[in-house]
This record gives structure tokens, C-alpha cells and sequence, in this order.
């Protein structure tokens, strides 16, 4: 490797030690639950509701796949879909708590249990739970041969990709402690191609495996349809505009009433009428949303 001048490095002489140690927080704004170690910091058992499917979860991008399946799965009529949603603070450490640690020892949301089968079946990795739900109910996963290749490619696509957006485009342009132009740019760079690719794909396919909605839609639309909309304010820094098919999904995929519930669940940002803390029952959806909560006189700790 081609040494540098360190005059040139950010900061200003920084050299890498021979060993990396954990020597402070590494900053930003999610500085305070990130470590170097695995396993949980404290004892707190999960909550269990009274439906098969329970799921621990918020409603990032990976947790919002979850809940749009389930809400998929239940407008269709099944009932075995019927699910809990309790809220992980990810902020607040819960996913360091040793009953999640059980089921998911990597510590990342989203993760679910199904009680259904004895014993019980613990699932982590959105895209694992995905291909199980979509096999364990028939739906959005094609039988053919030819349509299963299609859509398990772009699951695992979106598996691939997406770090580079959230951990990558997401942390050096709206979450790191200063600006760095290399990092932004190096993001940015394969955030666009990446849009690029799906915006090529969808001016020839009405979805991403084809004329079927499926997981692999399920799975990509939390990411890149707030990349398109909102998601660390870089919608003009990344032009957009410029990917007219990826657009036209999703506002597609936006108008979908699963679509519209499963991102409630579980969120706790936007306007407290976009956020149900915690999914128990269907009607929870005209219930117990935030906003309804605070006219109540209710509050959250």
C-alpha cells in the first residue's frame, strides 16, 4: 500500500496505530450504542403478546420491510399474520437487552419469533424474515422457477447495497460529528449508481421481479424510496429528480394501504399521526396512533 503524507490526512497527521483500540466513542449521533463487542450490557426478558408472530422492531428502513409484509399478509387474508410489534429503542440501547440478544445475537432490529411451532422459531436479518414469511404464507415470492431467481436476486441485492447508503451515504453526510469530502463523495458516488440501477431496471419492468409485486420490492422500497423523498435531507445533493422510473415505483408502491400501515408501525418520528409506538391489533391503526395518545393526555418515556 502507498504510504501517504499525514499532513494530508483527516486530522491533520493522523496514522493509523498498528492496533486498533477502543479509546473513546467514535462520535456522530449514534456514537452512544455503538461498541466493539458483542453480547448483551443488561438483563431484560422480551414482552410476548397474543399472536404467533411476535416482532421486536422500530421503524428504520429494515424494521419498516417487516411491517409491510405483515400488513401485506394480513390484507390478504391471512390470519396467522396477525402480529405483535413492540418497540426496540435502538437509541436507548434496547437491542442490547439479553432476552433480544437470544434471539438476535448481532443486536440489530428488526427481529421476530414465531410461536406458532413448538419450539418456537427465532428469526433475525430483514431478509432472512422476508423469505420466511413469504414462504410460510405463499405470497410475494413466485413458485416458477425463473420468477424466484428474479426475486431473490434483488432481495439479496437490496441485502448488499444498502449499507453503502445507510452506514455510508447516511453517516458521513448527516450523521458524522464534521464534513469529510472524500468519504461524502465515495458515498455519494455509489449511492447514484445504485439509483442509477434501479431506475434502468424499472423503465423495463412494472416491479422489480417483473409484472409481480413481491419481497424484493418489499425490501428495497424502505431504502430507496426515502432516498427519493426525504431520507438525510440529500435529495437535491444527489439530483433526484434525475431517476424518473424509480420515481414513478415509488409513488407506486407509496399508494398501497399495507404500504401506508406497515410504515406506522413502529416509528418515532414524523408527525404523531404517522407513528403507532406499538402494532397489538388491527385497530390499533384508528386507536392508538401518537396523536391520539397526546389528545388522550398520554405520554412517552
Amino acid at each position: 500500500m502507498a504510504e501517504s503524507d499525514p499532513a494530508l490526512n483527516q486530522p491533520a497527521g493522523y496514522v493509523p496505530p498498528r492496533v486498533w483500540t477502543w479509546d473513546a466513542p467514535s462520535g456522530g449521533q449514534f456514537a452512544n450504542i455503538n461498541r466493539p463487542t458483542s453480547g448483551p450490557t443488561h438483563n431484560k426478558a422480551l414482552p410476548v403478546g397474543d399472536h404467533p408472530l411476535q416482532l421486536y422492531s422500530m421503524g428504520t428502513p429494515n424494521g419498516v420491510k417487516v411491517t409491510i409484509l405483515l400488513e401485506e399478509l394480513l390484507g390478504l387474508g391471512h390470519g396467522g399474520a396477525e402480529y405483535d410489534a413492540w418497540m426496540i429503542s435502538i437509541n436507548a440501547g434496547d437491542q442490547f437487552g439479553s432476552g433480544f440478544v437470544a434471539v438476535n445475537p448481532n443486536s440489530k432490529i428488526p427481529a421476530l419469533v414465531d410461536h406458532s411451532l413448538d419450539p418456537a422459531v427465532s428469526l433475525f436479518e430483514s431478509g432472512s424474515i422476508l423469505f420466511y414469511l413469504a414462504e410460510k404464507f405463499g405470497e410475494f415470492l413466485p413458485t416458477d422457477p425463473h420468477g424466484r431467481a428474479k426475486t431473490m436476486n434483488w432481495l439479496m441485492w437490496q441485502m448488499g447495497s444498502a449499507p453503502y447508503v445507510g452506514g455510508g451515504l447516511g453517516h458521513f453526510y448527516a450523521y458524522a460529528p464534521f464534513k469529510m469530502e472524500y468519504p461524502i463523495n465515495r458515498f455519494a458516488m455509489e449511492t447514484k449508481r445504485q439509483l442509477h440501477v434501479l431506475d434502468t431496471h424499472l423503465a423495463q419492468h412494472e416491479y422489480m421481479a417483473g409484472d409481480s409485486y413481491t419481497i424484493a420490492d418489499i425490501a428495497i422500497y424502505p431504502w430507496y424510496g426515502n432516498i427519493m423523498r426525504d431520507a438525510y435531507n440529500c435529495q437535491e445533493f444527489l439530483s433526484v429528480h434525475e431517476y424518473t422510473h424509480l420515481d414513478r415505483w415509488v409513488s407506486q408502491l407509496a399508494e398501497r394501504p399495507a404500504v401506508q400501515r406497515g410504515r406506522m408501525v413502529n416509528r418515532t418520528f414524523g408527525g404523531p399521526e404517522s407513528q403507532l409506538r406499538e402494532r397489538h391489533q388491527a385497530s390499533d391503526f384508528e386507536t392508538n396512533r401518537e396523536d391520539m395518545v397526546i389528545a388522550r393526555g398520554g405520554a412517552r418515556v
